[in-house]
């Protein structure tokens, strides 16, 4: 064999791998691992697809739905299209202690699993939040940057067990 034949022969293989391996992740079975994300209404209109898969549920905390049970670390609350009260939501009960950041009308993504008796169980929680910093003036108390985040509106805040 001479070496032309031979580089000719190793670019060929190469080849053949490089397109077996994008075959393969192209039409493997790759959909099985990803996670979707809805909102509170696609979720609710998708029916039995959206039924023990791995979701993530995105909207807002509807105002007045929060109830924190301390003794189990138990939180639960509705995520909803938007902040309005008419809005479509999900009741969301998640076993883990809230961020220090979450509260009424604050973003949300949860990851988790919709069950048929309406409840999304999540194992994620997570808030969208600005990524803007101010320092806290001279003589302002710990807690009250979340009376800044607010801007004026009413907001409920979760204590979560522990904090002071």
């Amino acid at each position: 064999m001479t070496p032309v034949n031979r580089n000719r022969l190793v670019a060929l293989g190469a080849l053949l791998v490089a397109g077996a391996g994008l075959a393969f992740i192209a039409f493997g079975n790759i959909g099985d691992n990803l996670v979707y994300y809805w909102s509170p209404s696609e979720l609710l209109s998708n029916g039995d697809k959206a039924y023990s898969a791995t979701i993530r549920l995105g909207g807002v905390v509807q105002p007045g739905s929060i109830q924190w049970n301390e003794a189990h670390t138990t939180l639960e609350f509705r995520v909803a299209d938007d902040a309005k009260p008419e809005s479509k939501s999900v009741h969301v009960r998640s076993l883990e202690t809230p961020p220090q950041m979450f509260r009424e009308k604050i973003g949300v993504v949860v990851e988790g699993t919709y069950d048929q008796a309406g409840v999304f169980t999540s194992n994620r929680l997570m808030v969208n939040h600005s990524n803007e910093y101010r320092a806290p003036k001279e003589g302002e108390a710990p807690r009250q940057w979340q009376d800044t985040l607010a801007e004026g509106a009413t907001t409920a805040t979760v204590t979560p067990p522990g904090a002071p």
